[in-house]
C-alpha cells in the first residue's frame, strides 16, 4: 500500500495543493489578508491541527475551521458608507486633492445615522475604498475594513450592479437642452453592449434615458472611468456623475460630504 499523502506541506512540484489562504478566500472564508492574519494569529485548523505558518499549500478538500476569537475579530470590522463630493479622490492624496477618508469624522456623520456605533481610531485603520469614484464624480463610496465584502465589491469574480445618474451634452451639439433628442438610439443601444475599451469587450450594461440631459447605468464591471469615456465613444460628453446604488444599498439621502456605518441588515 502506497503511504497518504499529507494534506499539507511545502510541494517540491505543483501537486494540486494551493496556498491555504487562496483556499479559504475561494471558500468564502475570508478574504486573503484576514486569512493571513488568522494564520498567523493561530486561529486556523487544518484537519484538526493549527497552521501558524504563512505560506502553506494544501490539498483543495481538506477540512478547515476557524477560531471563533476570528470571527468575533471579524464582526468588529466596520464598513462606512459616504456621499463623496466631486474634489475629493477615493484612495490616497494625489496632485493636492485630500483623499475621502478625512471625511470621516464625528462631525460629518449624518445624524440620521442611528446605530449605537461611536466612531473611534480603530476604525479608521485599514479602512479602504471598495471601488473608486473618481475626483470629479459624486455620490455613494464604499470605505471598509472587512475584506469579504471589498471582495464582494470589487474582486475579480464580482458581479455587484452598480448603479449611476449621468448628465451629459452631445458633443456635436452642445447646446441641445434635450440631448435625448439628438442622440441617435442607436448610441444607446451600443453602449448597452457593443463597445470595447482597451481592446477588451465590455460586459453588457442597463443604459437608459432618465430624462432628457441624464442616462441611467448600470454596470457589473468597474473599467478606470468607464462610463465617461463609453460616452465619448457615442458622442456624449459627460458633465456630472453620480453614483447612487452598489448592490441593494443605495445612497438614498445621505447628504454630500457626509456618512454613516453601514447597518448590520444591510447586504451588498
Amino acid at each position: 500500500m502506497e503511504p497518504r499523502q499529507p494534506a499539507f506541506q511545502r510541494p517540491v512540484e505543483d501537486d494540486g495543493r494551493m496556498r491555504l489562504s487562496k483556499l479559504m478566500s475561494e471558500r468564502g472564508m475570508a478574504s486573503r489578508r484576514e486569512a493571513d492574519e488568522w494564520i498567523a494569529a493561530g486561529w486556523v485548523r487544518v484537519n484538526g491541527e493549527v497552521i501558524a505558518e504563512l505560506g502553506l499549500r494544501v490539498l483543495p478538500d481538506v477540512t478547515i475551521d476557524i477560531d471563533p476569537q476570528a470571527h468575533q475579530q471579524q464582526a468588529q470590522r466596520v464598513t462606512i458608507l459616504l456621499h463623496k463630493p466631486i474634489g475629493y479622490v477615493s484612495a490616497q492624496a494625489e496632485d493636492g486633492h485630500e483623499p475621502a477618508i478625512t471625511l470621516i469624522t464625528p462631525d460629518n456623520r449624518w445624524p440620521d445615522d442611528k446605530l449605537p456605533i461611536k466612531l473611534n481610531r480603530s476604525h479608521l485603520r485599514n479602512l479602504a475604498p471598495a471601488g473608486r469614484l473618481d475626483i470629479d464624480s459624486t455620490g455613494l463610496l464604499v470605505l471598509t475594513q472587512d475584506g469579504r465584502i471589498a471582495k464582494a465589491l470589487i474582486g475579480e469574480d464580482s458581479g455587484v450592479e452598480k448603479e449611476y445618474l449621468v448628465r451629459v451634452q452631445s458633443v456635436e451639439q452642445p447646446e441641445a437642452e434635450n440631448v435625448q433628442a439628438v442622440t441617435p438610439e442607436e448610441a444607446i443601444a451600443l453602449m448597452r453592449h457593443g463597445l470595447e475599451l482597451d481592446g477588451k469587450q465590455l460586459k453588457h450594461a442597463q443604459v437608459s434615458w432618465q430624462n432628457e440631459q441624464q442616462l441611467r447605468v448600470v454596470l457589473r464591471e468597474g473599467r478606470k472611468r468607464q462610463i465617461r469615456r463609453m460616452c465619448e465613444l457615442v458622442g456624449l460628453k459627460v458633465v456630472g456623475l453620480k453614483r447612487v446604488r452598489m448592490g441593494r444599498v443605495v445612497l438614498g439621502k445621505l447628504p454630500a460630504g457626509q456618512w454613516r456605518f453601514l447597518r448590520p441588515e444591510e447586504r451588498f
